[in-house]
């Protein structure tokens, strides 16, 4: 059975394409044949040494998919051979095969795809948690997205406008205009760095926005805050791309919320993670939500897809076929 492992953290050299044991299900899991897996930042996090450091050097990475059932050990009762299902946090999930938690996986309705389910799971819920838990999107707010042309931020936008917000789109590139329009942005500001608030007051009718959010690291920080309204939010995300500086709370202008936005807490349980997976895919199906993929690749090539990723040459969602 083939999977991307790493021999240590590192660049993307590091990765290769070994012959690992055929996964077996134990109790409570279920063996998964891989259609696609997704390719995250936080993959990249991994690679680099930043995360799973607790876990031995030599190791398989990934962590999101979607594929078939192919057996399921004791104590499984929600899941059967030949059912289609998909997972948004499993490590190891960069392989032909994967024996997975039942409590991990959710069913993949007949009108959804699987490269569909796989891309948009850990993006998807992601947004979700943004616009739906973390700041409730409420009719007539208006939104700042950093990096609107990515897989969560054009997933983001979408799900802010079914709510009937206004989005101010940010992207580092004109190139990536046509993919945050394409999404349903309002606006669209070219900015590779930290220059993009006071425009950001000025399409908000110099009020400032009702909520950014923002995974674009330590750059776009200061200027986020900058962006806000009083009594605004600041949902940020993505440590991967670089830590805020430390801030003092008497600091922060027009009484004005920061917070650090986790997806674990949008699907804290196998319930919720099964319900809030429904109301994506019913989305999809519903025409209100469109995943785009942003490319494909083999499992030998991933290294390309952690180079496009990592280099912000891509739009949407990239993925690995097994």
């Amino acid at each position: 059975m083939k999977a991307v492992v790493m021999r240590e953290p590192g660049s993307i050299d590091v990765l290769a394409v070994d012959e690992l044991p055929e996964p077996v299900a134990g109790p409570g899991q279920v063996v998964v044949q891989v259609a696609f897996s997704g390719v995250n930042f936080m993959d990249i996090g991994v690679r680099e040494g930043r995360y799973w450091k607790e876990m031995p050097g030599h190791k398989a990475i990934g962590v999101e998919g979607a594929g078939t059932v192919l057996s399921v050990g004791s104590r499984v009762v929600d899941f059967v051979p030949g059912q289609r299902v998909a997972w948004a946090y499993v490590p190891g999930s960069y392989a032909e095969r994967i024996a997975v938690s039942a409590d991990s996986l959710v069913p993949v309705p007949d009108g959804i795809n699987d490269r569909t389910a796989a891309a948009v799971m850990m993006q998807g819920l992601t947004a979700s948690h943004f616009a739906t838990d973390f700041y409730p999107v409420r009719p007539g707010d208006i939104a700042l997205v950093h990096a609107a042309a990515g897989g969560v931020g054009q997933l983001l936008t979408q799900i802010i406008k079914l709510h009937g917000g206004t989005v101010i789109a940010r992207v580092s590139h004109a190139s990536k205009i046509e993919a945050a329009r394409a999404a349903g942005a309002d606006h669209v500001i070219v900015d590779a760095g930290s220059a993009f608030a006071d425009e950001v007051r000025r399409l908000s009718g110099g009020l400032g926005v009702h909520v950014v959010y923002d995974g674009s690291g330590e750059v776009t920080f200061q200027g986020s805050i900058d962006s806000l309204r009083p009594c605004g939010t600041l949902c940020w995300y993505g440590p991967g791309l670089g830590q805020p500086p430390t801030i003092a709370l008497p600091s922060l202008p027009r009484s004005i919320k920061v917070g650090y936005a986790v997806y674990h807490d949008h699907v804290s349980t196998p319930a919720l993670l099964r319900a809030r997976a429904r109301r994506l895919f019913e989305w999809i199906q519903a025409g209100q939500l469109r995943v785009e993929i942003g490319g494909q690749y083999p499992l030998a090539d991933v290294s390309l897809a952690h180079s496009a990723l990592a280099e912000r040459t891509s739009t949407g969602k990239l993925l690995l076929r097994p």
